[in-house]
């Protein structure tokens, strides 16, 4: 795939991070990867150190969506440009399917109601069915 939206809720990040790194360990792969974390807090990001190295790969983006947060001002300066306030929501999803490059294969995983959410959200953006995998 051209580029590839993981859309991960909580412990839903597990299984997006083994294929992450197999894309950023192949110097031949030229995927684009959009991964989006919600999370209910910024204490409850998993995996920090290891995301923001991510991160700083050429062809990675990482967003963070923080439900449970106030204000962006309480965050380090490095997570403030790409930490969205509130939930991932159709409009947002909407704003970083814009933003992809191409056009996405989007994986999911989260909870079930999350999983049906960015279903929906999906089809509302105009991403295929056939264009998803819910895990």
């Amino acid at each position: 795939h051209g580029e590839l939206l993981m859309l991960a809720s909580g412990t839903g990040l597990a299984p997006m991070l083994p294929i992450l790194q197999s894309i950023t360990d192949d110097e031949e792969d030229e995927t684009f990867v959009t991964l989006v974390g919600c999370f209910s807090t910024f204490e409850k990001i998993y995996l920090k150190p290891l995301l923001q190295d991510l991160a700083r790969y050429w062809n990675v983006r990482i967003f963070y969506v923080l439900s449970q947060e106030t204000s962006l001002e309480k965050l380090p300066w490095s997570y403030r440009e790409n930490t969205y306030i509130g939930r991932l929501n159709e409009d947002l999803m909407k704003t970083i399917i814009n933003s992809c490059r191409r056009k996405p294969f989007v994986l999911i995983c989260g909870s079930s109601t999350f999983n049906e959410d960015m279903r929906r959200y999906l089809k509302a953006a105009g991403v295929e069915e056939n264009s998803c995998f819910v895990f």
